[in-house]
């Protein structure tokens, strides 16, 4: 009985190891770094797909395409979701999103082109619906998906955790925002922010009511709970205009009091 238990300790123990290498294998090949020319994004496939939504990540000031990756939970998400996710990688760790924020900006990198061209590739190497494809980003990658919202049509819809808009924008689109009422970086009610990009944009319930208008939406029905404020706009065309406010939150990418990757998703799929 004795000999019986060590042995089924030893078989149960074989089992558990050839589980955890199945998953690291599985895990490993989900994951890769694709090129694009000079410049790369890290994509990520749960197997068994077909047809799926594409989410494209886009990280903040100083940040990178793995580091999203790893900071967000949008791995889990998207074996949860059934969905392919892009996270880009940005010239000197930022994005041209208009009048801001380094290198990208200050030399004039066209992003719009590259991550155009991301959705082409990605679009390429895993089965992705063409016709659900949405972009999310933090801070600096927040401004980008909101220009990419505002200057092109590659994009259902897209989220700004922690962003502004600092461009031109006059085109219907459908837009959530979830911003901290104690955000330094990015003030809340607009202006110069702090920090290393004195970032010097609209103010985000400014930008909530622009989209508003540019899709002709009725006025938005308004609840709280807690610390959370969230402003909704169902529009024509099947648009719907978000506004997530969070009192007293600053300049992060939430998990609490609400998960930002979460609530990204549960509005991308009600488009």
């Amino acid at each position: 009985m004795i000999w019986t238990k060590a042995v089924a300790r030893v078989v149960g123990s074989a089992i558990m190891l050839l589980s955890l290498g199945t998953s690291t294998a599985q895990a490993q090949r989900e994951k890769s770094t694709e090129r694009i020319g000079s410049r790369s994004y890290e994509l990520f496939q749960p197997s068994g797909l077909a047809d799926a939504p594409l989410v494209v990540v886009l990280h903040g000031g100083f940040g990178s395409g793995r580091q999203a990756q790893r900071a967000y939970g949008w791995d889990a998400k998207a074996r949860a979701g059934g969905f392919v996710v892009a996270f880009p990688n940005g010239v000197g760790n930022s994005w041209n999103a208009g009048n801001c924020c380094g290198r990208a900006s200050q030399q004039g990198v066209d992003d719009v082109a590259f991550l155009r061209a991301v959705v082409d590739d990605a679009t390429r190497k895993a089965p992705v619906d063409h016709r659900r494809v949405f972009v999310a980003g933090m801070s600096n990658g927040a401004m980008m998906a909101l220009r990419m919202a505002c200057q092109t049509s590659v994009f259902r819809g897209a989220a700004s955790v922690a962003g502004t808009l600092v461009t031109s924008c006059d085109q219907p689109a459908s837009v959530l925002q979830i911003h901290g009422t104690a955000d330094r970086n990015v003030p809340y009610d607009g202006g110069r922010g702090s920090g290393f990009a004195r970032v010097d944009g609209e103010a985000i319930p400014a930008i909530d009511a622009r989209f508003r208008r540019l899709d002709a939406c009725p006025a938005p029905a308004v609840s709280r709970s807690g610390k959370v404020t969230t402003s909704r706009a169902d529009c024509p065309s099947g648009r719907k205009v978000e506004l997530i406010t969070v009192e007293r939150m600053g300049h992060q990418w939430p998990s609490s009091p609400i998960n930002a990757t979460d609530a990204i998703w549960r509005y991308f799929s009600a488009l």
